[in-house]
C-alpha cells in the first residue's frame, strides 16, 4: 500500500488528468509482481556494504514510463520531480526520499538492455494486455525551452495591435 503525502487530498479543485487516468489503468492492468519476480534473480542483491539498490518494481515502473512518454534519463528524473502522477505511480514520496537520479535510471536501463529484458518485458506486457483487449502506444512529451533572442529589427518602424 502506498502512503499518500501530507499535501494529498487538500486540493479544493482537482481533476484527474489523462496522465493520471492512464497511469491508474496501467497500475491495474500490468502484472507488476510477476514482472518483478521474473527479473529478481538478475537484479542486485541488497546485502553487503554500499548503496542499496532501489526497489525492482519501482525501477520497472520508471522504465515503462520512460518508454511510454519517450523520455531521456535526465528528462525522466525531472518528470519524477515535476509530475505528482508519475511519482505516485512509481511510489515515490518526496517527503521521505529522493527520486532516483538520472544515473540510476541509466544503469537500470543499461542492465535491461544488456540482458535483453526490455524487448521481452514489453512483448509480455503487450501480450498480457492484448488478452484483455487493450493496447498501449508510445506518447511524447515535448520539453519547452525559453531562449533569449534579440528583437527583430525588420518590424521596428511598425506598430500593430
Amino acid at each position: 500500500m502506498r502512503q499518500s503525502t501530507f499535501s494529498s487530498g487538500f486540493e479544493k479543485h482537482s481533476k484527474k488528468t489523462r496522465k493520471e487516468r492512464f497511469l491508474g489503468e496501467m497500475d491495474q492492468v500490468i502484472p507488476w509482481k510477476k514482472l518483478s519476480q521474473a527479473l529478481e534473480p538478475h537484479y542486485p542483491n541488497p546485502q553487503g556494504a554500499g548503496r542499496r539498490p532501489i526497489g525492482l518494481e519501482r525501477m520497472l515502473r520508471i522504465y515503462f514510463m520512460q518508454h511510454w512518454y519517450n523520455l531521456s534519463d535526465p528528462a525522466m528524473e525531472d518528470a519524477l520531480y515535476d509530475s505528482r502522477a508519475m511519482r505516485e505511480f512509481a511510489g515515490i514520496d518526496l517527503g521521505n526520499e529522493a527520486a532516483p537520479d538520472e544515473s540510476t535510471i541509466l544503469q537500470f536501463r543499461h542492465r535491461m538492455e544488456a540482458c535483453d529484458f526490455g524487448a521481452e518485458l514489453l512483448r509480455l506486457v503487450n501480450a498480457h494486455m492484448a488478452d484483455k483487449g487493450l493496447k498501449v502506444s508510445r506518447g511524447t512529451i515535448v520539453d519547452a525551452t525559453i531562449i533569449s533572442a534579440p528583437s527583430s529589427t525588420r518590424n521596428q518602424g511598425r506598430f500593430c495591435l
